[in-house]
């Protein structure tokens, strides 16, 4: 027999592999579902690709590989001992602990004939194939689980104290960083800003071809200076910040970083003395908020069957997990992914673990659907606690495999630390947007259009302009606190305990009116830095916001996370009385009024410089306003362009460097004015009126991209049309500009119109911001915009996500979902009926729209 079993080996021998260093091992879940080697059929693990699969998924890996040989792994669970107690939600229990014991057993099984060869049995099998055979499953069986490496791998991260740290020189010149408006000292930029830790200037870093980044004016100082070190503003916290060395030219440690930034008014010493407990999740600054929010105390009933499946806790992964629980009880997300699912799995690549569709499809209709095994859901809709036994255990299922997938190449989100719920909640949406292109997209529920009033004090003139958004951020204002008294009077009794040295009082919690946020959130905000065009010079600025569309499913984040003057970070302690439901009918657009008039559409003034001699194309001369660089117009020049399109390069790719310029040179070279000289826009002019418009009406700056955004995107290897398109439809924000192209290739008119008729037909898709479409949107707008759900704005609370710890780095994330009716809490892997829904400790909300009847 088991000579037979050998030959019937041998054609099969080239097709095994040994694992080698680097080689990921599936090992311990299956590709398409949950099961594991816990699981009734086992897992099978392909010994080619070493991936895992489980009974129903490895025949289809066989049909589409070829793939014959399999090792099936199994895991019989015995139980020790369990107490039959309640369900206690603060505690997320191991049910892999000391109250089971395990029997594993592995053997080879060949397919398509089911031959199977246990694992002692295979020392019987002629000396080659049983060497080789012996060799490649004991590899395979010590090798570690693939999530498991890159768990430790997330843990290690090979960073270098800097050899500068222990003798910087800090310049005593006065310098005090605040804790908010930053922006660099050379261009005004705001993002990706960076400290110099020697004298402190605030300076931009590089730019990236993803679009993101800055204009490279930190590296520019460090060349100036020979000042070594910077720390990038935007990721400091009581656990340190990214720190950069020029010098050395990578990322480094500094282990008195805290000191370094006290020289700037940065205290991370005293935000470390009050929130010491930064990374342990298990302390609890708070005790009432915990229990209020996980309902301590209260017998909660265990729910379980289709669609009350909790998700697994890796370690600091709840905010994933609440974040997954709520779209996926979303009907949108279940007809993509599990209406789909057949098709998607059919279709999944030789390796589905990197698939985001395929990944989707898996953890929704694992989530959705009933189970087939019974391991981590039962028959009943609902099981008294009390009566709870270990084959109907709330066990959950990993995602790990979703996890690793959407944070891959993420600094944040691919490490083991805890991380913001909604920064995660919009990245999901982006991931989804992008793999849906030419499909269903079922991230459209979320997206409505911003319209945008920015009106000139000084002028009353205004402009109006639209952007698309998935979510909206209300402020919390504190002066609006109906207990204010209260809150004044704990205020003082604070500062005397601290004075005193005397136990500090019990804490007293802001109670706002939700009316308050919303409006805070639609009163004038002043626009920093603004140009009206109306004056040809820098003025006062206010900018309103409405709804130009409501979406199907309204997103609402409530901003309780902010920094103090002395940089410690710090979560306001509020209760919101956030309404059940919600009508918003109030805030829509109204589009430009009669009476209004509206901002000349001119660009801001363009300096140019040579030789320290500087040329004004205004009369009204801006310090702020961009130069040309003219050291990369003659680092192009050298290579033989001609000098006009040296300058024209640079001043269209915003003076990114002169490899942007390069790239936007190799674009535009077959132009006919390719070589003319640069012709600026004249601020002399007050622009053509309109009775000289052949449109009637002065050219809107909406249908006129800036050409430097335009040079980025077309550098990038996209058709100038499409950029165009793209940027008008995103407010020329560049980044969601780019994300539009991914979700709407290149189609033919036709198809424009076919998209846009899928949408609900509503003449009030755009609001009555339509009325003046001449002047704010683009002619083409109504067939390559973006898509939205418009409709009524009124709304019906059906989910909310809380936070519970004193940042979002650290603390955990729950979420309550309203089904069939009641509302349900998911605590990790635990699901129960929620007694006391606590609706106004919330952090994010979730909002569909009431039907119109």
């Amino acid at each position: 027999m088991a000579a037979d079993l050998g030959e019937l080996l041998v054609p099969y021998m080239p097709t095994v592999r040994v694992p080698k260093t680097g080689d990921r091992v599936f090992k311990s879940e299956c590709a398409f579902s949950f099961d594991s080697p816990e699981s009734e059929g086992g897992l099978y693990v392909c010994m080619n690709t070493f991936l895992g699969f489980g009974r129903e998924h490895v025949e289809r890996h066989y049909r589409k590989t070829g793939q014959s040989v399999y090792m099936h792994l199994k895991r019989h669970v015995k139980e020790v001992s369990f107490p039959l107690f309640l369900l206690d939600l603060e505690l997320n229990r191991d049910f892999n602990g000391e109250d089971f014991e395990y029997e594993d057993e592995a053997k080879l099984v060949i397919f398509p004939d089911h031959f199977e060869i246990p694992l002692p049995n295979i020392e019987e099998l002629p000396a080659l194939v049983s060497e080789l055979m012996l060799h490649g499953l004991c590899v395979l069986l010590n090798a570690p689980s693939a999530y498991k490496k890159q768990e430790l791998e997330s843990w290690d991260e090979e960073i270098q104290v800097s050899r500068h740290a222990r003798s910087l020189r800090q310049l005593d010149n006065g310098v005090r960083i605040p804790p908010s408006g930053w922006k660099c000292q050379k261009c005004e930029m705001r993002e990706n800003l960076w400290l110099n830790l020697t004298d402190g200037a605030v300076l931009c870093g590089k730019w990236f071809f993803d679009g993101s980044g800055g204009n490279g004016h930190a590296l520019e100082h460090y060349r100036e200076t020979n000042h070594p070190l910077a720390v990038k503003l935007d990721t400091i916290t009581p656990d340190g910040a990214d720190v950069y060395s020029f010098e050395e030219e990578e990322a480094v440690l500094d282990p008195h970083i805290s000191e370094h930034l006290s020289h700037f008014g940065i205290d991370m010493l005293q935000m470390q003395k009050r929130n010491g407990h930064h990374t342990d999740n298990n302390a609890r600054p708070r005790v009432s908020e915990w229990e209020v929010i996980q309902e301590s105390g209260m017998k909660l009933k265990a729910v379980y069957g289709s669609g009350y499946t909790g998700l697994k806790n890796l370690g600091n992964s709840c905010y994933l997990g609440t974040v997954m629980q709520v779209l996926f009880s979303i009907p949108d997300f279940q007809r993509m992914y599990v209406g789909n699912l057949q098709r998607i799995y059919d279709y999944s690549p030789l390796d589905p673990t990197q698939d985001f569709a395929t990944q989707m499809c898996s953890y929704t209709s694992r989530l959705v659907l009933p189970s087939e095994t019974g391991e981590w859901s039962c028959t009943v809709s609902v099981c008294d606690a009390e009566m709870f036994s270990f084959q109907h255990q709330q066990k959950g299922v990993s995602p790990r495999m979703l996890k690793a997938l959407v944070s891959r190449g993420h600094p944040e989100f691919s490490s083991n630390r805890q991380q913001d719920a909604h920064e995660l909640l919009l990245h999901i949406i982006n991931l989804v947007e992008r793999n849906s292109a030419g499909s269903e997209n079922p991230s459209d529920v979320f997206r409505f259009l911003v319209e945008e009033r920015v009106q000139c004090c000084q002028t009353r003139r205004v402009r109006y302009s639209q952007r698309v958004d998935y979510c909206i951020q209300l402020p919390a204002p504190i002066e609006a606190a109906t207990n204010r008294e209260e809150l004044l009077a704990y205020e003082a009794k604070l500062k005397d305990a601290e004075e005193n040295m005397r136990a500090p009082p019990e804490p007293v919690r802001a109670r706002i009116p939700f009316t308050a946020c919303l409006q805070a959130f639609t009163e004038p905000d002043n626009v920093p830095d603004f140009w009206s065009s109306a004056l040809q010079a820098k003025s006062a600025g206010v900018k309103t916001s409405r709804f130009a569309s409501f979406p199907e499913y309204l997103i609402v984040q409530i901003k309780k996370f902010t920094f103090g003057v002395d940089w410690v970070p710090k979560k306001l302690d509020m209760a919101i009385d956030v309404p059940d439901f919600l009508d918003l009918n109030r805030l829509r657009a109204t589009g430009l009024q009669a009476g209004e008039e509206e901002l000349p559409d001119l660009m801001p003034p363009i300096v140019t410089s040579t030789n320290s001699s500087f040329l004004l194309c205004s009369v009204h001369f801006s310090q702020t306003s961009p130069e040309i660089d003219e050291v990369a117009v003659m680092q192009l020049a050298e290579m033989g362009f001609p000098l006009e399109a040296c300058r024209k390069a640079v001043y269209y790719t915003g003076n990114m460097g002169p490899e942007m310029a390069f790239n936007w040179i190799i674009a535009h070279m077959e132009e006919p004015d390719f070589a003319e000289p640069l012709s600026l826009p004249s601020m002399m002019d007050p622009g053509p009126s309109t009775a000289d418009s052949p449109m009637g009406a002065a050219t809107p700056l909406a249908n006129s991209p800036p050409e430097e955004s335009i040079a980025i995107l077309t550098s990038m290897g996209f058709p100038r049309a499409h950029t165009i398109q793209a940027l008008r439809a995103t407010n020329n924000n560049l980044e969601r500009a780019l994300d539009w192209i991914f979700v709407h290739p290149e189609e033919e008119e036709s198809d424009a119109l076919s998209d846009m008729a899928d949408t609900e037909p509503n003449d009030n898709a755009f609001s009555n911001a339509n009325s003046h479409s001449d002047s704010t949107l683009s002619p083409d707008r109504e067939t390559s915009g973006p898509r939205v759900k418009d409709g009524p704005g009124r709304y019906e609370l059906f989910a909310f996500i809380s936070h519970m710890g004193a940042s979002t780095m650290s603390g955990h994330y729950i979420c309550h979902i309203k089904k069939e009716g009641r509302w349900v809490i998911y605590n990790d892997h635990k699901v129960c009926l929620s007694e006391r829904p606590p609706k106004d400790l919330g952090y994010i909300y979730f909002y569909h729209r009431l039907s119109s009847s």
